[in-house]
């Protein structure tokens, strides 16, 4: 029962690291149209919903990280991701385009991840609603890290998109200077 324990923290675990990775290379530009938001105040919404989803996860994986493992903890941790994503989605989606020369394209990325992050967040759901005796959660935990693996590399797929599209560097600049950014890089 360790094993599993170690092997689900990690794979929750997993998820923050996407949360930072997210957090630590976030930039991207913006044409200028209407609904669009300076890079300034992007970067800050944009880091206040990391940070908002990152203290929303680690809470929800608290009790796992102190051993206690079983359906109904990590059923319990789940749903709380998964409550905690959305409302991450519904903040990112809801930001307009940053206005800055590929802001379009960055907020395009940042959308397709946060669809990305829902959809693992679903395929966690429904995995561990599954699981059935000791053997199932050592099955349920390997999916459960490939698809916590698979929200990395897609955050880390949205971040090079991002950086892609801040041609100028304003994102970048706007990221380093943000008050919720500079909160999140010293965390």
């Amino acid at each position: 029962m360790q094993f599993i324990r170690k092997r689900t923290t990690i794979a929750f675990l997993a998820v923050l690291v996407a949360a930072a990775a997210l957090a630590g290379g976030c930039g991207g530009s913006s044409d200028s149209s209407s609904g669009s938001t300076s890079a300034e105040d992007w970067a800050n919404d944009l880091c206040g919903a990391i940070s908002t989803w990152t203290t929303s996860v680690q809470s929800a994986v608290e009790p796992l990280k102190s051993g206690d493992v079983s359906k109904g903890s990590l059923q319990t941790a789940t749903n709380s991701l998964k409550d905690s994503t959305s409302t991450f989605v519904d903040d990112i989606k809801s930001l307009g385009p940053p206005d800055t020369e590929g802001g379009q394209k960055a907020k395009e990325s940042l959308d397709n991840l946060a669809d990305e992050l829902s959809s693992g967040v679903d395929d966690i759901r429904q995995t561990v609603s599954n699981i059935s005796g000791v053997q199932g959660a050592i099955t349920a935990m390997s999916s459960v890290q490939a698809t916590v693996q698979k929200m990395g590399t897609d955050a880390q797929s949205a971040l090079s998109d991002v950086e892609d599209a801040d041609v100028k560097g304003e994102l970048q600049d706007a990221l380093k200077n943000s008050d919720n950014c500079k909160k999140l890089q010293s965390n």
